[in-house]
């Protein structure tokens, strides 16, 4: 689900700054973006983070900032490697001049600012400053949340008011195929005026029994009932119900398939598009949820 959140956390010598985003994913996806003096702490904040959210692609940004004292690391040997090389160019080409400190101390690398570590306040307050942008990220998806399962009950809703249509039609598909074969069967009789036919009641019979067992969609329509009560109570749980919800949307379009491929009645037909299309919208806000 799309959310932003913020924290930060202040100590005697830092201050911290975090910024977390997500966006739709079907996995958990984390991308850290922190200074190379946080990389200690990486497999603390995944696991931060890992215990909050279960999916989406999750950008975390976090400036730390040191506000003590400031001391510096002088890379000896380099410095002294560059002043060589200096003198060497000096002597082999007959130069005049002298090293200058301002040249030195703009070396790259030649000083760095000294690393005193991540002592446990430190620590403490990245980590608090961490949960504090996640807290502000799940009020935020919270609300979005709430608009998100109303939208899915309505969908829902649409569905469920395509199963009568499909039940009442269905309950007269045997009186449909009798009368279709029978007219099919009087065309043929017409076509041979020549030649004595009967119809056979007892076969007539049978042949519109097959058909209708072929057709009988009522395993199929209890089902989808029974996956929309499913559906509807996953989306009032509290737990993680994000994969559950995409089982149900896969099992429902399943059943729309089934129905469709059952029966040739255009009111059925077009009770099942509509079931198929809802469930589609309803895959893409699944991919919103947890």
């Amino acid at each position: 689900m799309t959310g932003f959140g913020r924290g930060s956390a202040t100590g005697e010598d830092f201050n911290v700054a975090v910024e977390i985003k997500t966006v739709n994913n079907r996995y958990l996806d984390l991308h850290l973006r922190l200074g190379q003096e946080l990389t200690p702490l990486e497999m603390n904040i995944r696991k931060l983070v890992g215990a909050r959210l279960s999916r989406g692609r999750v950008d975390l940004n976090i400036n730390f900032e040191r506000t003590g004292a400031t001391t510096y690391e002088i890379n000896r040997q380099l410095i002294a490697g560059y002043i060589k090389a200096l003198r060497d160019i000096q002597t082999e080409f007959q130069l005049a001049g002298d090293v200058d400190i301002n040249t030195v101390t703009r070396l790259p690398g030649a000083m760095t600012t000294a690393r005193d570590g991540l002592d446990e306040t430190t620590t403490a307050g990245i980590e608090r400053a961490v949960n504090e942008a996640l807290d502000d990220l799940e009020r935020m998806r919270a609300s979005e949340g709430s608009a998100l399962a109303e939208e899915m009950r309505v969908r829902l809703a649409k569905i469920e008011a395509e199963v009568p249509v499909i039940e009442s039609a269905a309950e007269g598909l045997v009186d449909a195929y009798r009368q279709r074969l029978q007219k099919r069967v009087g065309e043929l009789v017409n076509r041979s005026a020549n030649q004595t036919m009967e119809l056979d009641a007892g076969r007539l019979a049978q042949e519109v029994a097959y058909l209708a067992d072929r057709s009988d969609i009522t395993e199929e329509l209890t089902r989808l009932r029974s996956h929309l009560e499913q559906f509807r109570v996953a989306i009032d749980s509290e737990d993680d119900v994000g994969k559950r919800l995409d089982f149900l949307l896969q099992e429902l379009n399943r059943e729309a398939n089934t129905v469709l491929s059952k029966s040739t009645e255009v009111s059925i037909k077009d009770a099942g598009l509509v079931i198929k299309a809802e469930v589609e919208k309803l895959r893409e806000q699944v991919q919103n949820v947890e």
